[in-house]
């Protein structure tokens, strides 16, 4: 977050330099690392988020290329970006705004065709071409040819790593992931690399003023579907029909159920290393599982 001063006044002259000449500026809620705004520009509207340049390096060009990403060919509305930048000390993003409506009647299977629509724009390996961030995380999208080597190497045995340095986990999980390997490479099915948000929770995706579902905040890569669908699964806040329209477009493999933990292992990690506490535990029973 940005330290404490009079943000408003700095935010009204970055935009003033960008020559938006704003009319009003707002506070949104809801910004994590972020200080987040509502822009207004006579009857038009944007969205901004700035942080310090310093804080997260590099983390407002990179959500902009993973915005862009995902805009390609989607069926999801996805805010344009406007502008991105730094600014003495400051880092933002500028995006349109999307007014936020109730959910209509048909959003979920919206929802559940949308994703599968994104998930069928296959990639040619597994990663990115740029490392990124989850949520304050640095994220390794290092490629690989396989998914198991991809999901051990690059999400599972770093932040394994940070929970041993940190006394949270024993060497002895460290070891555990050679046969954590085996289990992935023999439960998942093979598929070509899909293109993931990456960070697929309720807080990361709301309902346009013409009902379509919008998502935002990536943490995009190409992986393994099976990991969007996981996170949809984790926290709650989607409606059975979703799955069930996203079923009828690109249908799961069987047991996906099943591989449920393992999906999941990668964002409670991330959870654990971020906020501890049960997490952790939940981590290390899923690791132990097997």
């Amino acid at each position: 977050m940005l330290p404490d001063q009079p943000v408003i006044p700095m935010l009204s002259s970055l935009l003033q330099q960008l020559g938006l000449h704003p009319t009003r500026v707002s506070p949104v809620h809801g910004g994590d690392i972020n200080q987040v705004f509502k822009v207004f520009k006579g009857d038009q509207a944007f969205f901004i988020k700035i942080n310090e340049a310093a804080a997260f390096p590099g983390i407002m060009e990179k959500e902009a290329r993973g915005l862009e990403a995902l805009r390609i060919e989607s069926l999801f509305k996805i805010p344009a970006v406007e502008a991105v930048g730094e600014w003495q000390g400051l880092q933002w993003l500028l995006l349109e705004w999307l007014t936020p409506a109730p959910r209509q009647t048909d959003f979920w299977k919206r929802f559940g065709e949308a994703l599968a629509h994104q998930h069928l724009l296959k990639q040619s390996a597994f990663g990115w071409t740029e490392d990124n961030y989850i949520g304050r995380l640095p994220q390794s999208n290092r490629t690989h040819a396989n998914w198991t080597d991809f999901y051990i190497q690059e999400r599972i045995r770093p932040l394994v790593q940070v929970l041993v340095d940190t006394k949270q986990f024993s060497t002895e999980m460290l070891n555990r992931l050679e046969k954590l390997h085996a289990v992935i490479e023999n439960e998942f099915p093979t598929e070509a690399p899909a293109l993931l948000h990456g960070d697929l929770w309720s807080g990361n995706f709301s309902c346009t003023g013409d009902g379509y579902p919008t998502i935002f905040d990536p943490a995009v890569y190409a992986g393994h579907r099976e990991m969007d669908i996981g996170m949809t699964q984790l926290f709650g806040g989607f409606d059975s029909s979703f799955m069930d329209a996203y079923q009828f477009y690109y249908p799961l493999e069987n047991n996906w159920r099943k591989r449920l933990p393992l999906t999941q292992l990668y964002p409670i990690l991330v959870h654990a290393a971020l906020i501890g506490g049960h997490y952790v535990n939940e981590a290390r029973s899923i690791i132990a599982a097997y």
